[in-house]
């Protein structure tokens, strides 16, 4: 069973997501609190493991910042879901590049939020509006400058081609598919978006729309 923390400085908030999980028959809602450091104290006092997923709201009443709350959280091993008004997509995205996995309004519907929770705990790409709008109109943060060559590797890579059948279909060697995808990697390391595992460039080609979130490529050429 996915094991979850709600981290919210408002009570409410937290009562009704826990209310919902119970109702689902999962997850299970092991932590309730109003900052990360009652989390971290928490864990400390009752040797628990990480949680699955900390569902976090982006502003918290002790003074911390979200880059903070996010970077203490992925340290201490868990994925972080952004459970927000998501009114300031600058906060939003700095949460994204901070760790975060996604994010879901506090506007949705429960099932929504107990949907993206599941989809967190899987490994499973979060692709809504909240997080479109986090990444509309910031090109420095949506965009990593990749050229035609490394979209297309990037392209049929995240669409599930392993790199070998990748430099088939594009008439390239193997060397040379491997090599577009390190510097894939680096680019988009350099505009502070992870991007050391496969799972982690899935994600950044569904962002920049290179594939669709059916995993098919999304306008991809069928260069042989």
């Amino acid at each position: 069973m996915t094991r979850v923390a709600l981290i919210d400085d408002h009570e409410s908030v937290r009562l009704g997501v826990e209310a919902a999980c119970v109702t689902d028959g999962g997850p299970e809602v092991v932590f309730s609190g109003s900052t990360v450091t009652e989390y971290v104290r928490w864990r400390r006092a009752t040797s628990a493991p990480p949680v699955d997923v900390v569902v976090l709201d982006l502003t918290l009443g002790d003074g911390t910042t979200v880059r903070e709350n996010v970077g203490r959280l992925v340290a201490d091993g868990s994925s972080i879901l952004v459970h927000s008004v998501a009114d300031r997509p600058s906060a939003v995205r700095e949460a994204l590049v901070a760790g975060a996995i996604g994010v879901v309004s506090k506007a949705s519907p429960i099932d929504d939020v107990i949907s993206a929770i599941h989809a967190v705990a899987n490994g499973d790409p979060l692709n809504n509006v909240e997080w479109a709008s986090a990444i509309e109109g910031d090109r420095e943060f949506a965009d990593a400058q990749l050229s035609a060559r490394e979209r297309d590797v990037l392209r049929l890579y995240a669409a599930g081609l392993p790199l070998k059948a990748v430099a088939e279909r594009l008439g390239i060697a193997y060397s040379t598919a491997k090599e577009n995808i390190s510097r894939v990697r680096v680019k988009y390391v350099e505009v502070g978006r992870s991007a050391s595992t496969k799972f982690d460039l899935i994600r950044r080609a569904l962002e920049d729309g290179l594939v669709s979130a059916d995993g098919f490529a999304a306008g991809a050429s069928d260069k042989r």
